[in-house]
C-alpha cells in the first residue's frame, strides 16, 4: 500500500505540531511518515499535562523561555534539543483504540530493524503508570514505561498516540547521543522497520501546498495560543 515519506520544512514546536494535525486532516496517502526538521530548540508536552508544571520543570533545567506547546497526543514532557523526532499516521478503523497493542506493534518493528543492523536495543517491560494529569513523572525520558525502547537500560525511544477519525497519529522521539548527527542511519532503520510492519511502500514527497497552508493556520491560531497551551 502506498505510503508517503514527507520531506517537510524546518519549523518550531508550533509548526511541527500543526503539520502533523494538517496531515491528519488532508491525508494525502493511507500511511504518512515524517521526520521533523527543527528550526530551533523546543519543548512539547502531553495533552493531559498541566502547563504550569511543565513550565516549572523546564525552568529547573535552565530552559525557561524555550518555545513550548501542548501536543495533540499524550505522554509527558519531551525536550527537543538534540533528538530525532518523527510522526506516523496510519489507518485505525472505527472506535478501536488499543494503545499498548499499537506501541507493541510499532516498537517491535523498529527494534527489529535496529537489531538487523547490530544495535543492542530492547523493549521495556516496566509496569509503570502512564502520564496522567497528576503523574509524578513528567519527563518522558526520565523513566521508561512499558514497551519503550531502551539501550543499556536507559530509555532512548518513546511515543504517544491520538486518534483522528479513521486514522491514528503516533509521535515519537529518539534520544541517543547521535540522534541528529547520525540521523540518516536512524531514519533508514525506522523507515525500514515501519515499512516491513505496515506493508507501506514509501515514496518521498514534499509537504503539499494545501497541508502547508492549513499547518500555518493551525500553528498561529491553535498551537501558539494560550487557550491551547494553558488549557489545563
Amino acid at each position: 500500500m502506498k505510503g508517503l515519506l514527507i520531506d517537510s520544512p524546518a519549523a518550531d514546536v508550533y509548526g511541527q505540531m500543526a503539520m502533523d494535525e494538517a496531515l491528519c486532516e488532508t491525508m494525502p496517502a493511507p500511511f504518512i511518515l515524517r521526520f521533523f526538521r527543527w528550526s530551533g530548540p523546543g519543548i512539547t508536552f502531553g495533552y493531559a499535562q498541566r502547563a504550569r508544571e511543565v513550565e516549572a520543570a523546564a525552568a529547573e533545567r535552565g530552559l525557561a523561555g524555550t518555545a513550548m506547546t501542548r501536543r495533540p497526543t499524550g505522554g509527558g514532557i519531551v525536550y527537543h534539543l538534540s533528538d530525532l523526532t518523527f510522526s506516523l499516521i496510519f489507518p485505525s478503523s472505527g472506535d478501536d483504540f488499543r494503545p499498548m497493542e499499537t506501541y507493541d506493534r510499532l516498537h517491535r518493528a523498529i527494534n527489529s530493524a535496529y537489531a538487523r543492523r547490530g544495535a543492542g536495543f530492547e523493549l521495556s517491560n516496566a509496569r509503570t503508570a502512564s502520564y496522567a494529569v497528576n503523574a509524578p513523572v513528567m519527563d518522558c525520558f526520565s523513566k521508561p514505561v512499558s514497551l519503550d525502547i531502551l539501550y543499556n537500560g536507559k530509555k532512548v525511544l518513546g511515543g504517544a498516540l491520538r486518534k483522528f477519525g479513521g486514522h491514528m497519529l503516533y509521535q515519537a522521539s529518539l534520544q541517543t547521543e547521535d540522534a541528529r548527527t547520525g540521523a540518516a542511519r536512524h531514519e533508514a532503520a525506522i523507515t525500514e522497520g515501519l515499512e516491513a510492519e505496515l506493508g507501506a511502500a514509501w515514496e518521498k514527497a514534499p509537504l503539499a501546498e494545501a497541508a502547508g497552508e492549513r499547518a500555518a493556520a493551525l500553528a498561529a491560531e491553535k498551537y501558539r495560543s494560550d487557550g491551547w497551551i494553558k488549557r489545563i
